[in-house]
């Protein structure tokens, strides 16, 4: 669109003008059709027959708005036609009209009331098309000296050349009829076809949904990845340090092993990503903790594990986030403390997880009680299931300690 046009001509050049004027030329489409049940009224002739297409179908448009499907067929063809455009997902909801089947009787009368609206605005303009642009080949006839009597309009029978000056009047009216018509029928349809409050609420809780999967997907790849590189990079350390080569080779593998396991990880979440999200089954769980362990102690700290209790049968969600928390806790002993002695302690009882990670204190100051990111994230993780995480000092060692309950769970 040029846009050194005036500000009042530049409506006729956008797309959506012409696609709500065909919407609404459609609306007419069941007055034309309820029109030839009755031959005689509706081939009057004139503006008669405008007024009958726009009174037949009242009822049935009435019985029609019963139907639930009717509301999400015209919320569709209201997003498509009255606000065209992208039509993803955030751009239907941008439009404020809702596509979903009338679900209260509520929603059954605003379709109705916007079936009728959009039948009345319709047959007005659909007339307006119509017999305008014959009003203005009426005046250029005129002015070319020929008397006219087009039916349903005055006649002229004085011709006379200064017809020629009103010719374009119509189609002026016209046009400015239509963007305004559109315009208003685009406001009535987010008003009339609008979500109602209780999909509103629905819709921000799938937001929120949405949201919460965000986080839950930064704080797995913190963790997976966060882990691989952690002890990857401890691992070549302590090997470069070592200067022996069954170590590094032993510490190859590790790093070997520790990549394929973030490369798996990172999939996982890419699949998330691209909303094919995987099974939670195909996540690690306690029962793999071994393979944490084993990372561990090829960056050189010795771990001391201590596991007791049916951790095979610990509930789904319990198992994949104590994993989780293992593995952020291992990460940040190796990331701030290095290669230092490490116990682990996972105890499934009847009623509840509890787990632990302790190691010596670095050398350096000690990490604050608030933790980092990942810190955080384990505190996060267990108040999801309903438990208490604790992080800090703890008698000349760091302490971490989960309790994760069972009971609302199985």
């Amino acid at each position: 669109m040029p846009s050194s046009l005036p500000a009042v001509l530049r409506p006729l050049f956008r797309a959506v003008t012409y696609t709500r004027w065909l919407h609404l030329l459609i609306a007419s489409v069941a007055g034309m059709l309820t029109g030839f049940l009755y031959n005689e009224p509706f081939f009057a002739g004139g503006w008669l027959t405008w007024l009958w297409m726009a009174v037949l179908p009242l009822p049935l448009l009435v019985l029609a708005a019963l139907i639930p499907v009717v509301r999400r067929v015209e919320g569709l063809q209201a997003q498509l036609l009255l606000t065209p455009g992208p039509h993803d997902r955030t751009a239907r909801a941008a439009s404020g009209i809702a596509t979903t089947p009338s679900s209260s009787w509520r929603e059954r009368g605003r379709t109705a009331v916007w079936l009728l609206l959009r039948l009345k605005a319709g047959v007005a303009l659909s007339a307006l098309t119509v017999q305008l642009p014959l009003l203005a080949w009426a005046f250029t006839l005129a002015a070319a000296g020929r008397p006219t009597h087009l039916k349903g309009l005055p006649a002229i029978v004085a011709p006379h050349w200064w017809y020629g000056l009103l010719a374009p009047l119509p189609l002026v009216l016209l046009s400015a009829v239509a963007v305004g018509a559109g315009a208003l029928m685009a406001g009535a349809a987010r008003l009339l076809l609008g979500p109602s409050a209780a999909e509103r609420l629905a819709e921000l809780e799938s937001r929120t949904e949405r949201m919460l999967e965000h986080n839950r997907l930064a704080q797995e790849l913190h963790d997976a990845i966060g882990h691989a590189l952690t002890v990857t990079v401890v691992q070549a350390g302590a090997a470069r340090a070592a200067g022996s080569p069954e170590f590094t080779e032993r510490a190859l593998a590790a790093i070997e092993d520790t990549g394929r396991q973030a490369l798996a990880d990172l999939e996982r979440a890419l699949r998330l990503l691209r909303e094919d999200a995987p099974r939670p089954a195909d996540r690690p769980m306690l029962t793999d903790a071994e393979r944490l362990l084993e990372s561990a102690r090829a960056a050189g700290s010795t771990v001391r594990a201590e596991l007791s209790g049916p951790l095979e049968t610990l509930p789904g969600p319990v198992s994949r986030e104590g994993y989780r928390m293992v593995q952020e806790a291992l990460t940040n002993v190796l990331r701030h403390a290095g290669p230092v002695p490490v116990s682990v302690r996972l105890a499934a009882g009847a009623d509840a997880l509890e787990l632990e990670v302790r190691n010596p204190l670095p050398a350096g100051p000690p990490e604050p009680a608030g933790g980092g990111r990942g810190l955080r994230g384990i505190r996060e993780r267990a108040a999801l299931l309903g438990g208490e995480a604790e992080t800090g000092p703890d008698g000349g060692e760091w302490r971490v300690r989960a309790r994760l309950p069972l009971s609302q769970l199985l």
